[in-house]
């Protein structure tokens, strides 16, 4: 290895090919990232030139080539290990300042530059010869078309105006003529600025003979510029390893890896509150469906290198694996996207499970499904989605920690490794029967129906998992939970609205007692399961608040807005009463117990409140955490106390008055006189009542990982 300090002069003089290799990714950098920092840099060196100043060199960072073999009397190739992004940047800012300076008449001085772009005529034996920087295939048709483009250019009329390559050639080019024209001797200025950057930058140039470790060296430097993805380094770890020759290499690049250069693989997803490239969390999971190791994202790269140095095939046998279980999970996260029409039990499964939040369960799934492994009966993957989905869900309604779902799933994965493929389903059933810790109890049906038939679950579950549990029940009145029935249709998916049927500013259309315990009561069962539905679109507010009869009443309204059975069986009643939504909420917890369903005599954990240990938030938590301010107005929910604030104090005491209260329940006690007020439910964060203290510390629990279990410090 050598290392030299050497200006873009002695860097590109020379006739040769620096090639990017075709597993590295795009180019990346940006105005705003990079442009704008390199061409300021020059721009202060210039201006030093033209003072008759001798300027500090500018540093530009490192980058690695690696000699290739090749025929007597080619051209010389070295590849470019790392500084792709710096090379091909200076390429197109030493190509723009020719254009320009030839532009503004002065060719003689333009042409010193000719000779760090492009190889002579007599050396090129192929047109790609031309270049003497080459990028990455996906790159090649834009930047062959702006350094090859008639001055002047008219950027937005090539054909890859919208590429980054095309871009950087622009606006270096616009910042050239500009910086040329700003004084009075152009020629001084035009030799100022072509001597800057050919002789006034300088690269730190590593060396690497054609037999040395290039691997090692890409990941020592990988984390300067632009960072790369895991996906990005294990590409590059793979096609090292590959060992093949330029033309074979690059066709394993188009038949394994080409497709994760694509949108759908590119695009960012969420995993802990952590976003990766979706590529990047597939490798991940495929990982740990090969390993059943515990492997976090953010680890990834390290473990698939020790997976790739232990693995005794063949590195293109690898990526075939790769590829096809790529394939497989494009396939099914495809199809659970599409928001009509039936899914497969796995891509209802990853609906499902994407609207719980939850990416635990896909290295178990991409294992089930590998093609690599003997075949799992259709059967017994039914039961195995089946049993997953109904841990995941009924932990769900009853509000259970998902804390160590990566864990139970990594646990699952070793056990069922060790069993026949064929009981699969039976495996999983009976792995999840056997648990009884608060991280990977199975809920049994009355915990389930004891903690729905109280729960507001509209305040307690996020929306999306409120409405996928809603459009279930819809299926299942559909009688999709049986059999596939001929002449329907699974509910749309993702798009309707939840409604509730007594609205929940009942007070001017619903006539109630006016004893304050009545409207408590009422206030308290609107948010239960059996006074939501799901409407295909969303009704005005004036027309969801009104009253339930009548021409302009929200039964009307509601009729004319949907067709689903959920709605029907409401809209049939004549009036709407507390009574009745409690009766709905049974039948609708029945439908949850048999959609997601337990073994026979699987009774789960049974919590009693002294064996429950319930995570304690206070008022002052969330002042610490930022989401409550000291002296902050809190406002009361009941009309009946419209206008009637309490204050947070620094102590995360509430105030009303001079008052002060030691809790939310004892603040919203004070003010309506009422023996009994849920606190965290009562006390709203801003005027237009959306937001109440139990959002905030729902949002609290689940910054901190923890379950929101319901009871905080009242």
């Amino acid at each position: 290895m050598l290392t030299e300090v050497k200006q873009p002069r002695q860097v590109f003089y020379m006739p040769q090919r620096l090639l990017v290799p075709l597993f590295q990714r795009p180019y990346v950098w940006s105005r705003e990232g990079q442009w704008e920092l390199l061409w300021s840099d020059v721009q202060r060196v210039a201006e030093k030139v033209c003072l008759n100043e001798i300027p500090a060199p500018h540093f530009l960072g490192a980058v690695v080539l690696q000699q290739q073999s090749g025929e007597i009397g080619a051209l010389p190739v070295r590849t470019i290990i790392d500084g792709q992004q710096r090379l091909t940047t200076l390429q197109l800012l030493l190509d723009a300042v020719y254009e320009e300076v030839s532009q503004a008449g002065f060719e003689a001085i333009a042409k010193q530059v000719v000779d760090l772009v492009e190889n002579a005529e007599h050396y090129l034996k192929d047109p790609e010869d031309r270049y003497k920087v080459w990028p990455t295939n996906r790159d090649r048709q834009a930047f062959n078309e702006v350094m090859s483009a008639q001055s002047p250019i008219d950027y937005q009329a090539l054909e890859n105006s919208s590429s980054k390559m095309v871009q950087a050639h622009e606006y270096f080019a616009i910042q050239a003529r500009t910086w040329i024209a700003d004084g009075a001797n152009f020629a001084e200025r035009a030799n100022a600025l072509v001597q800057t950057v050919s002789s006034y930058l300088q690269l730190v140039v590593i060396e690497l003979m054609a037999d040395e470790d290039a691997q090692e060296i890409f990941e020592t430097l990988n984390a300067r510029g632009t960072p790369l993805t895991a996906a990005d380094l294990i590409k590059n770890l793979l096609f090292q390893k590959l060992d093949a020759a330029p033309g074979q290499a690059e066709k394993a690049y188009h038949q394994f890896w080409e497709t994760f250069e694509t949108p759908f693989w590119e695009t960012e997803v969420s995993s802990g509150r952590v976003n990766y490239s979706r590529s990047s969390l597939f490798l991940n999971q495929w990982l740990i469906s090969k390993t059943a190791l515990e492997i976090p994202a953010r680890e990834v790269f390290a473990q698939f290198k020790r997976f790739v140095n232990e693995y005794d095939g063949e590195i293109l046998d690898l990526l075939q694996e790769v590829s096809d279980a790529a394939a497989t999970y494009k396939s099914f996260t495809d199809g659970s996207q599409k928001s009509d029409g039936d899914l497969s039990r796995v891509e209802l499964f990853v609906y499902r499970t994407a609207t719980l939040e939850s990416e635990a369960a896909k290295p178990l799934l991409i294992w089930l499904l590998d093609s690599t492994l003997e075949v799992v009966p259709d059967s017994q993957i039914v039961k195995a989605l089946d049993v997953i989905e109904s841990w995941m869900v009924r932990r769900s309604c009853v509000r259970a920690t998902t804390k160590n779902y990566n864990k139970v799933f990594v646990s699952l994965l070793n056990e069922l490794k060790q069993a026949n493929r064929s009981l699969i389903g039976d495996r999983v059933e009976a792995f999840f029967v056997s648990k009884a810790s608060d991280s990977d109890y199975w809920p049994g049906d009355e915990e389930v129906r004891a903690e729905l038939i109280r729960q507001p679950i509209y305040t307690k579950i996020r929306r999306a998992r409120l409405r996928m549990i809603l459009e279930a029940i819809e299926d299942n009145r559909r009688g999709f939970n049986t059999a596939r029935p001929l002449h329907e249709q699974r509910v749309v998916r993702g798009k309707c609205t939840v409604e509730h049927l007594m609205p929940q500013e009942w007070i001017t259309n619903w006539p109630n007692t006016n004893e304050d315990e009545g409207a408590r009561k009422r206030d308290a069962i609107i948010h239960t399961l059996g006074n939501l539905t799901l409407l295909t679109q969303g009704l005005n507010s004036k027309v969801s608040n009104g009253p339930w009869l009548g021409e302009n009443g929200k039964r009307e309204a509601l009729i004319a807005n949907t067709s689903l059975k959920l709605t029907q069986e409401v809209v049939s009643e004549s009036d709407w009463t507390e009574v009745k939504i409690s009766t709905r909420t049974e039948q609708m917890i029945e439908d949850v117990v048999s959609i997601w369903p337990v073994p026979i005599g699987h009774l789960g954990r049974v919590v009693s409140e002294t064996a429950t240990a319930k995570t304690t938030i206070a008022i002052a938590d969330l002042i610490q955490a930022g989401m409550l301010s000291v002296g902050q107005e809190l406002y009361s929910r009941k009309p009946a106390h419209e206008g009637r604030s309490a204050r947070v104090g620094s102590d995360g005491r509430l105030f009303l008055e001079d008052k002060a209260y030691e809790s939310p329940s004892g603040a919203a006690r004070g003010l309506t006189g009422s023996l009994s007020e849920a606190g965290w439910w009562f006390w709203l964060v801003d005027t237009e009542g959306t937001t109440c203290l139990s959002d905030l510390r729902r949002d609290y629990l689940e910054m901190h990982d923890e379950s929101d279990s319901g009871d905080s410090a009242e």
